[in-house]
């Protein structure tokens, strides 16, 4: 099988401990998770992907383990393709708001600060930041590096396009030379130099999911993007084929973007939206205001 024209990725657990998490650093809690699924310890790790402070809150109450901020999602949400428009500070920024919005979720979780707290130590779920190409060259890769460790994301993810990158699903890549080497043989290298994890990126069909598993060592993570490139297999297969991760990359963008169309339809058509829609109380919730109210009740005098 030729694998030339596909993408591949390294994922490195960022080693520097930061003062926004809690306890254990989010590094070493991704990695614990990696090591129990690598094991057989635990069942194959659900990411369902973020691109800002609610979804972070979303996946993190929803009781997942990890999630993965994208750059697809991130670039959506600000009105672009993913096609490198976004800057790296944009990324930051985008990483920030992720970051609190998991800390914030991991203290409503123990119910921290409220008279029925029970001690537990408030623990967020461990993110990993797409680096994209790293912005630049290696001194600016160091600086993304360094960057995203401060937000406390828990690994990066680096691909091998050429810049602009874009998504690995549609048209356009193009990868940097590497000798003759293919996609597979590119992440066996990835391996070597000392990364965490691995991603080929569209593989199209089953068989050539199986040979990157059986070629590959170490952790690795199947991009599940619903109508994209790659089949779309159940967890339990896709961790007995030897994958790490299940990552969810654009359904929240994508379920979001069609209740919004729907909605505004309906709004169009003079018609009510509320089988769309939340209850005001509900949405209140999830955005955090009974965790506020509480929150205020402590400080009155």
């Amino acid at each position: 099988m030729h694998y030339r024209r596909f993408l591949s990725a390294a994922v490195a657990l960022l080693a520097i401990d930061t003062c926004s998490s809690f306890g254990c650093p989010p590094p070493e809690r991704l990695r614990r998770l990696l090591q129990a699924t690598e094991s057989g310890e635990a069942p194959i790790i659900l990411m369902p992907c973020c691109y800002d402070g609610l979804t972070a809150r979303l996946v993190a109450s929803s009781g997942f383990d990890a999630t993965f901020m994208t750059g697809f999602g991130v670039s959506g949400a600000n009105g672009y393709p993913d096609t490198q428009l976004v800057s790296f500070n944009e990324m930051l920024l985008a990483a920030n708001k992720v970051a609190e919005g998991l800390s914030s979720a991991a203290l409503e979780k123990v119910k921290y600060g409220e008279p029925d707290y029970s001690g537990e130590e408030p623990v967020a779920i461990p993110c990993i930041a797409d680096g994209d190409t790293g912005y630049g060259n290696a001194i600016n890769v160091k600086r993304t590096v360094f960057g995203y460790a401060r937000t406390g994301m828990a690994g990066m993810m680096i691909e091998d396009q050429v810049a602009p990158k874009r998504c690995g699903h549609v048209a356009g890549k193009a990868v940097i030379p590497f000798d003759e080497a293919d996609a597979i043989q590119r992440c066996i290298a990835f391996r070597e130099a000392g990364c965490d994890l691995t991603f080929l990126e569209a593989p199209q069909t089953v068989e050539q999911m199986k040979e990157y598993c059986d070629r590959v060592s170490g952790p690795k993570l199947a991009n599940m993007l619903e109508f994209g490139n790659t089949p779309i297999l159940p967890p339990d297969e896709l961790q007995q084929m030897g994958y790490t991760i299940a990552a969810y990359p654009l359904t929240l963008l994508s379920a979001s973007i069609k209740t919004m169309q729907e909605s505004l339809q309906l709004i169009k058509d003079g018609k009510p939206t509320f089988d769309k829609i939340l209850s005001f109380a509900e949405t209140k919730d999830v955005v955090g205001f009974t965790k506020y109210a509480k929150e205020e009740d402590r400080y009155k005098c």
